[in-house]
């Protein structure tokens, strides 16, 4: 068994491999002859982020198993190049998350007691003990957004300070928020509540401004924000407006839009305290970081044990390529799906009909789970159904080896939540064309691709000719409209109507306000399918 360690690593990261017998190890400072050739009988190779493990470096290496991934980001690996050669890749989320959620808590700290200021004014040769009177974090209202694992461990963290603790995250179950004494609430409640904001998503275009001039003015006056997430979630012109007038008491940003950070208002600003993304950046979590994936990649070759892997290798190349295409389907119906549900996420129940449920549905299961939790941090094809367990989502699985007429293969999706289903189902057509085929009960065809817009309306002459017409002012072209009603057998009222508008450019709030304006819509959503762009949900 040979591991080529193709950058630097920790002696504790390296003792795990040792204590391997009969183990080769190759350390970076003992490759001579370039990668390509040292790991060309390799069965393991070791990256951080500088090396670029690209298709024409993986053609070198026939043997390759496992490709270990000392952090999170996997931008510098080609993935699906792996996946295709049957190499698993592996990373390691959540090893970093005790780093970033202590930081978090210090950083609200020093909000509440001016350390940067007492610290400097005291550097200066001043006793300002009068100006300095701080706050306590004690019975503050503490909002956290986003409760994957770094969100619950500021949130225990918190606890412990006696703060009241309330959090949106639609991709966690009610079960899981009050065990750990959280009150779920709409991102608009939190807004408005929380007297010290934390954020801990993804970037999606859900998110990406999520905090703009809109959500600051829903705040307290005096709220405090912490940012160790993305720069991208903040608007930086209107945090810094709501700082400058005293709306915002104070923030402290560890990440930014652009960095490193050159030029920016927040750099006179006494109330804000700003770091260089070193949220993740501790000798225990970047020890951590590598043990964590030493033994993963160790026990992969042992034993064939997958953690953390962003592909799935348990299938032949054969296999991949005749479950591809379901494979993009279950995650472009998942996550079309994914923008309608209201209230906290329970269960997901998944029906296969014909020849794919004969045969390995883990991944379509798992791209399905995934396009369901888009927004969720640090969710892939391997990792979705521990996830969605970890947070409490019950998945349930039924199969049908064969259907009566219609399309040969049917993936229905379930999406339960407290407050109702979302059901849809789903084909591929001409092998390559993934298809709606029913969204709640209304047998409607249209493609899963692109920029698709989801229209429920009253069925009434002329809203498709309004819809048509408001496009059309805003240039946008209609590439495909499909429509469908409520049958008398649904639980929609007798006179509801539903369209699937795939259209070409971009939806902006002008045109989503346009159609909502048009009496006879009751609800309009749109998502973006085939791309790495997540839905956006429109109420």
């Amino acid at each position: 068994m040979k591991i080529v360690l193709a950058e630097k690593v920790s002696p504790a990261t390296l003792a795990v491999f040792e204590s391997e017998p009969g183990g080769q190890i190759v350390t970076h400072d003992q490759v001579k002859n370039g990668l390509a050739a040292e790991i060309s009988d390799a069965d393991g190779l070791v990256v951080r982020s500088a090396v670029q493990v690209d298709d024409s470096l993986l053609a070198a290496a026939p043997k390759l198993r496992v490709i270990g991934r000392a952090g999170v980001g996997v931008d510098n690996i080609d993935a699906d190049a792996a996946t295709r050669r049957g190499i698993v890749v592996m990373n390691t989320p959540g090893a970093n998350a005790i780093a970033v959620a202590e930081l978090t808590l210090g950083m609200m700290l020093a909000l509440a007691r001016q350390l940067p200021k007492a610290n400097a004014t005291m550097h200066a040769g001043k006793w300002e003990k009068k100006s300095l009177q701080g706050a306590e974090l004690r019975g503050k209202k503490l909002g956290v957004l986003g409760l994957g694992r770094i969100g619950l461990e500021v949130t225990r963290r918190a606890r412990s300070f006696g703060m009241e603790v309330i959090g949106h995250d639609p991709f966690v179950s009610a079960s899981i928020a009050r065990e750990n004494a959280i009150q779920l609430v709409s991102t608009n409640e939190l807004f408005r509540e929380t007297d010290y904001l934390t954020l801990h998503v993804g970037l999606t275009p859900q998110t990406s401004g999520i905090i703009n001039a809109v959500s600051l003015a829903l705040m307290k006056k005096g709220v405090r924000i912490v940012n160790c997430a993305r720069g991208e979630l903040i608007v930086e012109e209107a945090l810094a407006e709501a700082l400058k007038i005293g709306h915002v008491g104070g923030a402290a940003l560890d990440v930014f839009h652009k960095e490193p950070l050159k030029d920016s208002p927040f750099f006179e600003m006494e109330n804000v305290i700003l770091t260089p993304h070193i949220a993740g950046s501790t000798a225990e979590a970047q020890e951590a970081v590598g043990v964590q994936i030493a033994l993963q990649v160790r026990e992969y070759l042992k034993l064939g044990v997958v953690q953390n892997a962003v592909n799935l290798p348990s299938l032949s190349h054969e296999e991949y390529l005749e479950l591809a295409p379901y494979i993009t389907l279950a995650d472009r119906l998942g996550s079309f799906l994914g923008q309608f549900p209201e209230g906290s996420l329970e269960s997901v129940h998944l029906s296969y009909n014909g020849r794919i449920a004969e045969g390995k549905t883990d991944l379509i299961r798992n791209s399905a789970i995934e396009g369901i939790l888009g927004h969720a941090e640090g969710v892939n094809r391997i990792n979705a159904a521990s996830v969605a367990e970890e947070r409490g989502i019950r998945i349930h699985e039924e199969k049908k080896a064969s259907t009566n007429g219609g399309a040969g293969n049917v993936l229905k999706l379930t999406i339960h939540t407290r407050a109702g289903d979302v059901v849809g189902s789903g084909t591929v057509l001409h092998g390559t064309s993934a298809r709606l085929l029913s969204l709640n009960g209304i047998d409607i065809e249209a493609p899963l691709e692109g920029r698709v817009l989801t229209i429920r309306n009253q069925d009434v002459p002329g809203v498709i000719g309004r819809v048509g017409t408001i496009l059309g002012e805003h240039d946008i072209n209609i590439a495909n409209f499909a429509l469908g009603r409520a049958g008398r057998d649904h639980h929609l009222p007798k006179g509801t109507a539903l369209a699937v508008v795939q259209v070409d450019g971009e939806v902006t709030e002008a045109v989503l306000k346009a159609l909502r304006g048009v009496e006879a819509i009751t609800e309009v959503h749109v998502a973006s399918l085939g791309e790495k762009l997540q839905p956006v949900s429109v109420e």
